[in-house]
């Protein structure tokens, strides 16, 4: 399904107090955003119970129940995780991973809160939620009388709503702080491929690990473990920043002239996160324009040109990636020194079309 407006984390609360009381709400999003954490604190801010039923490990009969004879007909008799006396939040989760048959016994619970002869009890809400096709994720069609079934709403990954849950919850302070100056590594597109990826719930895993091993972590092993849960640029530059941390050694010590950029091949991942530093500061700092350029910034700017030659001389790919344009081709640095650069190193300003 596709996603006309989206919102993040943050919404989901009033959202879901103005929707799922009144009718069934499905909310969609990516592998590991916090659909699901989302839906417990709800349902527990309500003050009622979270009902989890796991939509590819079902069968129809977990829904419908299994038959009884009762004065000679027969009945069927729902799950006591369904079957409860009092008002509760039933969550389907992965509800559209499952397969046609659960979906199709899902209808009636959905649009009129009964299964068989047994109703909700009032004040019940029923949420769904599940990933996209879109995701690589197992999906699976859904149909027009289900969709119809639900009021849909669609989340999306938020840096700035994720932090604030992150300081309330004792997330490893290399993580909040990491992505505090990336906030746009929170979340990656799932790849193709079987290869982990960021999101909130893999820089979760992170912290734990971060947690588990203490100060003792050594780098072959941050290595091991950041790759082991992130995107691998997301995992490179990470273990970059923790090796920053660790030995106070910062862009701001190379833009000063008081620190050289890392030439052991060693550092090469400490390199690549300081060149994404390094990109992030020139996109803010350096004016569109070079007749607006402040005189407090002509020396930064002369600056940035001398280490960025530096930089290419320790690794043309590395440098490359401060003036690359973005995903849609676009020159993200200004062109006055984009020019400026091609001048002084034409050989990398080539290489980067």
């Amino acid at each position: 399904m596709q996603a006309a407006v989206t919102v993040t984390p943050a919404r989901i609360p009033e959202l879901l107090l103005g929707l799922a009381t009144v009718r069934p709400v499905f909310l969609w999003g990516a592998p590991g955003i916090g659909k699901s954490s989302l839906v417990r604190g709800f349902a527990e801010s309500l003050g009622l119970e979270c009902v989890s039923l796991l939509g590819t490990q079902l069968a129809p009969e977990d829904l419908i129940g299994v038959p009884q004879i009762r004065d000679g007909k027969s009945v069927f008799c729902p799950p006591e995780a369904i079957a409860r006396d009092e008002p509760y939040c039933l969550f389907l989760d992965e509800l559209n991973a499952a397969t046609p048959d659960v979906q199709k016994a899902f209808y009636s619970l959905i649009l009129d809160r009964r299964i068989g002869s047994y109703e909700l009890p009032a004040g019940s809400i029923v949420i769904g939620a599940g990933n996209r096709a879109t995701d690589n994720a197992l999906a699976r069609p859904v149909a027009s009388a289900l969709v119809n079934r639900l009021t849909h709403v669609h989340l999306r990954a938020s840096a700035t709503d994720w932090l604030v849950w992150a300081g309330e919850h004792g997330i490893h302070p290399w993580v909040t702080d990491y992505l505090t100056d990336r906030p746009d590594h929170l979340w990656s597109q799932p790849p193709k491929t079987e290869e982990p990826f960021s999101t909130p719930r893999s820089w979760h895993m992170l912290s734990d690990a971060l947690h588990s091993f203490g100060p003792t972590l050594d780098e072959d092993t941050l290595k091991i473990v950041a790759h082991g849960t992130l995107t691998p640029a997301h995992a490179v530059s990470f273990c970059g920043y923790a090796k920053i941390v660790r030995h106070a050694h910062g862009i701001e010590a190379i833009i000063k002239g008081d620190a050289r950029w890392p030439r052991r091949i060693e550092d090469r991942d400490l390199l690549y996160y300081l060149a994404e530093a390094f990109r992030g500061r020139l996109v803010r700092e350096l004016p569109a324009t070079k007749d607006r350029i402040p005189p407090a910034l002509r020396e930064t700017a002369y600056r940035a040109k001398s280490l960025l030659v530096q930089l290419a001389e320790i690794s043309v790919e590395v440098a490359q990636t401060v003036i690359r344009d973005d995903e849609d081709g676009r020159p993200v640095l200004p062109a006055w020194f984009l020019v400026e650069a091609a001048r002084d190193m034409p050989r990398l300003v080539e290489a980067r079309r």
